[in-house]
């Protein structure tokens, strides 16, 4: 029979090893890529928790190098970047994985300063674009599955450096190129993106 004093220090022992180990999952599901552009270095901190088919698609992106010269293609200041599909000459960027289930509903807001997916009018046709939201951006949000407009767009992750060279890309000039408006007049280009510590 363990005394008071004894059961205590179990107890404690135990608090200790479940808090060590919760900090180790947490830190896990929190991975970070490092995206450097033209314009400057952007860290990101990926929501493994929230958002685990959305992490694990962006980071096979990153890891087999797809990202890597790709542009911000649509800036429009007061909303978004969106990048990670088009070249400097905006031709699409192929071998694409097949398109995911939008985790909009998992309560991540497309805040300020968060990423979240780009998609077509299907709510689950998000392949490899993403955007980075310049403001708050409620109406993006996950309202409803009844509907596909209720869908929103699914935020995975947020920027925890460089929110300044967003801001930067965010306040270039732009302009229509074929088919595609707010395009920057000077290409913005992700030079390399990679896991970091």
């Amino acid at each position: 029979m363990l005394s008071m004093k004894n059961l205590v220090y179990v107890l404690a022992g135990f608090l200790l090893v479940m808090g060590v180990y919760f900090l180790l999952n947490k830190e896990e599901a929190m991975p970070k890529v490092k995206m450097t552009t033209s314009y400057g270095e952007i860290v990101i901190e990926l929501d493994k928790e929230n958002a685990p088919i959305t992490t694990e698609n962006f980071l096979s992106y990153v890891e087999s190098g797809f990202y890597n010269e790709t542009v911000f293609h649509r800036v429009i200041s007061g909303f978004m970047i969106q990048g990670g599909g088009y070249l400097a000459d905006m031709t699409a960027k192929d071998e694409k994985l097949d398109p995911i289930q939008n985790e909009a509903n998992n309560g991540l807001k497309n805040d300020r300063g968060t990423i979240a997916m780009a998609r077509t009018a299907d709510p689950h046709s998000a392949s490899s674009q993403f955007f980075i939201n310049h403001a708050d951006n409620a109406f993006l949000n996950f309202r409803t599955n009844q509907v596909d407009e209720g869908w929103g767009y699914a935020v995975f992750g947020q920027v925890i450096e460089g929110m300044e060279v967003v801001d930067k890309i965010a306040d270039v000039e732009t302009t229509s190129m074929g088919p595609y408006q707010d395009v920057p007049v000077e290409a913005i280009t992700v030079l390399k993106t990679e896991l970091v510590d």
